[in-house]
């Protein structure tokens, strides 16, 4: 397929062309609606039933001015007939609704790609704002790209000619004649969105009116003028029987949590201050109390993690979440819990630092601060999800082994994770495991310290149990009776048993799954949201002969037990 030509398009005869894979990436300015649009693609390419996987970008400051460079905001997903892992690297496609969603996102694009280009932004005001001295639009900057110069913004506004909606409210549904011009480029049904729509603004009809408008002409003008001279379709995946739903990795890890409270029988309490990007846990656990979740908006972190420990303390599946700036607050707190060990959840979607670093941008630079980051010795338990849909397994995990061995756990996601999505399918109940809480209700040999041979784990007993009344706190406990303990070997013997506990873990984290041959010349080791990059060049190297395999690392403290083995003295 060649550039766009001045050949007038209605001369050409459309064609029709299918094609595996499509990563596209929506990029506008923060208040053009770019992550509605690609959540709207998103969950129409999953109900069609190609497998997808996204990756939404947010601008990190808050209220950049309209059109400047720190103020652009991006939706980008990847569709396919096939297996994929990734939100996909170079877009193929890149639709830019003004000059600074063009200027951050061009080097992205691929040679060749699909460009879109509302022309009608490209206001001298704007380019000024976006850093071009030459309008690209008038030089040879753009040739090598199948160029698509449309007035989306006058398009959207001839269409709405009989709405009543205000000027302003009438641009802003460009998005959706944008996204009803990609509905049709990709053959993509519009009813799904028509549906949101009802939905969304059922008790606006105004806003509902305009919006399904703005999409019907965007969609009907590819169709028509025939500007686009080809038309691509995606099929099916071919994914395993069941049932699924597009998830992403904040949702799943709010349900994952929801889930393991329902499986141990206890309330879930979360306790958390907003912070990105883990602030949609909150939000999406505050939509569950009717499953007896209780959500806390803290004044602080401090406050947070705090109320999280009493809630843990008081018998409850105590949970607070954060990113790495918030975990940096909450260390004394997490000391805290390791001391008087209870069942104490951290959730830490990591983001790029230091300081507040990169909000809105993914770097797993945490695990030395999850592991290490609090005086003394203070060992926790780290579960780490791989992909989106992962999160809801390991936020069971997390609870499972911080109920189980009585001790605070970390549960490593990041940016990526929280914000990308993917088709999940729906776990049968009763493939879920048995974790059913039991507290300590008699008082006969009862001490707060006395431990379980086989787990380290000391009694889990509810304040207010007549009988059963006992001190915890900050300062060192005694063996077995709990009693504040100053004397040097019995905290010895404290800290390197709260150690062992950790490790004892070991013996319930599943063996480590290896992709590919077991045996072979290279193993790539991974964790976390590289699980998709590693998979898919695994896949590759391995589709061309190579011995390449690969692993990855959902448990990092303690690490599973054969690659202890493996890795001899190097790993402890």
């Amino acid at each position: 397929m060649s550039a766009t030509t001045t050949e007038d398009p209605r001369s050409i005869e459309p064609q029709f062309e299918e094609v595996e894979t499509v990563t596209i990436r929506f990029a506008g300015d923060s208040g053009d609606g770019m992550q509605i649009t690609g959540t709207q693609f998103t969950s129409t390419s999953a109900i069609i039933g190609n497998d997808i996987s996204t990756l939404p970008d947010f601008p990190a400051e808050i209220r950049a001015p309209a059109g400047s460079l720190p103020g652009v905001s991006g939706y980008q997903l990847n569709f396919s007939s096939r297996e994929i892992h990734t939100p996909g690297d170079e877009p193929n496609v890149l639709v830019a609704m003004n000059p600074a969603a063009l200027k951050v996102n061009l080097e992205d694009l691929e040679p060749g790609g699909i460009l879109v280009l509302n022309t009608d932004e490209f206001t001298d005001n704007n380019l000024k704002k976006a850093g071009y001295t030459v309008n690209p639009l008038a030089d040879d900057s753009l040739h090598g790209y199948r160029l698509f110069q449309l007035p989306i913004t006058s398009n959207t506004m001839k269409a709405l000619e009989t709405s009543s909606l205000p000027f302003k409210q009438q641009e802003r549904c460009k998005n959706f004649y944008a996204l009803g011009l990609m509905y049709w480029l990709y053959d993509r049904p519009m009813e799904p969105t028509l549906k949101w729509v009802e939905e969304k603004f059922g008790n606006k009809p105004a806003i509902a009116e305009a919006n399904v408008m703005a999409l019907k002409a965007g969609y009907n003008y590819a169709d028509t003028t025939e500007i686009f001279t080809t038309s691509y379709k995606v099929g099916k995946a071919k994914i395993k029987p069941g049932k699924y739903r597009n998830i992403t990795g904040n949702e799943a890890t709010a349900i994952g949590f929801v889930a393991a409270a329902q499986l141990t029988g206890r309330p879930l309490f979360y306790g958390s201050y907003p912070i990105t990007p883990a602030t949609d846990i909150l939000h999406e656990l505050s939509k569950h109390k009717n499953f007896g979740v209780k959500t806390f908006q803290a004044e602080d972190e401090i406050a947070a993690i705090g109320s999280a420990i009493g809630a843990a303390f008081a018998g409850h599946i105590g949970l607070t979440g954060t990113s790495g700036p918030g975990v940096a607050l909450k260390s004394e707190a997490i000391g805290l819990a390791v001391m008087t060990e209870l069942p104490l959840v951290i959730i830490d979607v990591q983001r790029g630092g230091p300081s507040t670093g990169l909000p809105t941008k993914t770097e797993q630079a945490d695990l030395l601060q999850a592991m290490f980051g609090r005086n003394s010795e203070s060992p926790v338990g780290i579960v780490a999800p791989a992909t989106p849909g992962d999160c809801f397994k390991m936020a069971i995990e997390a609870v499972r082994l911080a109920t189980k061995y009585m001790a605070p756990v970390f549960f490593l996601s990041d940016g990526y994770l929280a914000n990308g999505s993917e088709p999940w399918e729906i776990p049968r109940i009763e493939d879920l495991p048995q974790m059913k809480v039991e507290f300590r209700t008699e008082t006969e040999g009862f001490f707060p310290y006395l431990r379980d041979e086989k787990t380290l784990s000391r009694p889990w007993a509810i304040p207010g149990t007549p009988g059963l009344e006992h001190r915890i706190g900050g300062i060192e406990k005694q063996h077995i009776t709990g009693n504040v303990s100053y004397d040097p070997d019995n905290h010895d013997f404290m800290v390197r048993l709260r150690a062992e506990k950790i490790e004892r873990m070991q013996q319930d984290i599943p063996d480590l799954e290896v992709f590919g041959a077991p045996q072979g010349k290279v193993l790539v080791l991974g964790w976390g949201s590289t699980y998709g990059s590693i998979t898919t060049a695994v896949d590759q190297l391995q589709e061309q002969g190579l011995a390449v395999s690969s692993a990855h690392l959902r448990y990092l403290n303690p690490f599973p037990k054969i690659l202890v083995k493996f890795s001899g003295p190097l790993i402890r």
